[in-house]
């Protein structure tokens, strides 16, 4: 059973100790904690007496830390530095803004807009998640996410349409060749098909079961692919827009059907909000909506 909260040694205590055995000298810890030399050897007798263990051997110049203080001092000092992470954090929180999106969209969408963000929103400071799974606002501490879904939303939360999950059939001009355009559905199935965790080929071709062609877990590889001439994905427009303006890929075909839910924004409503999160959500907004202007809420 573990030890009662209530049992621990006072902080104090710990701190002096800690200290103490970093520097080995009472002394140095003494000016490193601003308090008299007696009052760090008077924590660390307290300590001693509230764990019934030795923690230093004193010595004629000086102490030694004995095998059970060494150990103890471990586990001390990796405790202090956490909780000097966690106070750091707490103090650069103000101007940190933490977003949730997929893989995809971190590549295809953030990473290359990272820059104009920096510029309009100079000092905030951008954490990724990039995940496939659904982050919890309040466990994974996330300000702003990008989720595929379906309105309504929940109550609790503020949500922008984004973009739709319209499909097009993507390759490298290199692997087409001198095909003529649009191809046929025979055409199509001719040509490697690269395959993502959506699996819309079937669904394509009207058949069931699994169909021959590279698989990978992330649409993002697939389109790393398309873009190396190894085969034809389906993507969502948005995502390889910027391909098909470069001409780093050609549009061979779209789909008769959807990728089901859609792109929006999503943050959960603040009692108390935040001006950095309010930028980002803003620039968000007029940035990554499709035709670049910004549209009222849809959901939510």
């Amino acid at each position: 059973m573990s030890t009662s909260r209530r049992n621990l040694p006072p902080l104090n205590a710990l701190r002096a100790f800690e200290v103490a055995g970093r520097h080995l000298n009472f002394r140095a810890a003494s000016e490193e904690l601003g308090v008299t030399q007696g009052a760090v050897a008077q924590q660390v007798r307290l300590l001693e007496e509230h764990l019934g263990v030795s923690l230093f051997q004193r010595m004629p110049r000086g102490v030694a830390l004995t095998p059970q203080g060494a150990s103890y001092l471990v586990e001390m000092t990796r405790a202090f530095d956490t909780l000097g992470k966690a106070t750091e954090q707490l103090h650069n929180r103000t101007d940190a803004v933490t977003i949730s999106v997929t893989p995809t969209f971190a590549t295809k969408v953030l990473i290359p807009q990272l820059s104009i963000l920096k510029a309009a929103i100079p000092g905030v400071e951008l954490r990724t998640i990039a995940t496939e799974a659904v982050s919890d606002f309040d466990r994974d501490q996330i300000d702003i996410a990008v989720r595929q879904i379906r309105p309504p939303s929940a109550a609790s939360h503020d949500t922008h349409l984004l973009f739709r999950h319209d499909l097009v059939l993507v390759a490298s001009p290199h692997l087409l060749g001198k095909a003529t355009l649009p191809l046929s559905r025979d055409e199509i199935g001719a040509l490697p098909l690269l395959h993502d965790s959506y699996n819309h080929w079937p669904k394509f071709f009207g058949v069931g079961g699994r169909l021959p062609g590279a698989v990978f877990n992330q649409t993002t590889l697939a389109l790393d692919a398309a873009l190396a001439g190894q085969g034809v994905a389906i993507s969502c427009r948005a995502f390889v827009r910027a391909d098909l303006d470069a001409g780093r890929l050609i549009e061979i075909g779209v789909t008769e059907f959807s990728g089901g839910s859609d792109f929006y924004l999503v943050r959960k409503r603040a009692v108390q909000p935040r001006d950095t999160v309010d930028a980002v959500w803003s620039w968000a907004v007029a940035h990554w909506t499709e035709g670049g202007a910004p549209r009222h809420d849809e959901a939510g």
